[in-house]
């Protein structure tokens, strides 16, 4: 499991605060968020979603239910402009994230990252 490769929970953490540590000041992402620069639900959401899907604990499911991440992304517009600025900014904390881990698996665990949110990002665009 790649959760277990990359150290456990930890790694999630770092990509999530890279990640909407960007997000914060991102002027075309940022309008989406209902709460505005409040990422504190958005940030526990994402961490406790990618840990799942990874192979961790099955906080997300157990706290939200299914994750039914076309119906939850609906509400916004998320055209190619938002999926790129997403991509660039989750690319970049997958990035910062995998830095410290070992050579042997680093550019695997890169590779299998940026694949998977690079199709969830183009799964989720409805504009």
């Amino acid at each position: 499991m790649l959760f277990d490769v990359v150290g456990g929970q930890a790694f999630f953490d770092k990509v999530v605060e890279v990640f909407y540590d960007a997000v914060e000041h991102d002027p075309v992402l940022l309008p989406l968020y209902p709460e505005g620069s409040d990422t504190i639900g958005a940030r526990h959401r994402l961490t406790l979603f990618l840990s799942q899907y990874w192979g961790g604990p099955t906080t997300y499911s157990d706290e939200r239910g299914h994750p039914r991440l076309r119906m939850r992304h609906a509400p916004y517009v998320i055209g190619e402009r938002e999926r790129d600025r997403w991509l660039l900014h989750m690319v970049a904390a997958i990035e910062a994230a995998t830095v410290s881990l070992p050579d042997e698996v680093r550019d695997a665990v890169r590779a299998d990252f940026v694949a998977y949110v690079t199709n969830a990002a183009e799964h989720l665009r409805n504009q």
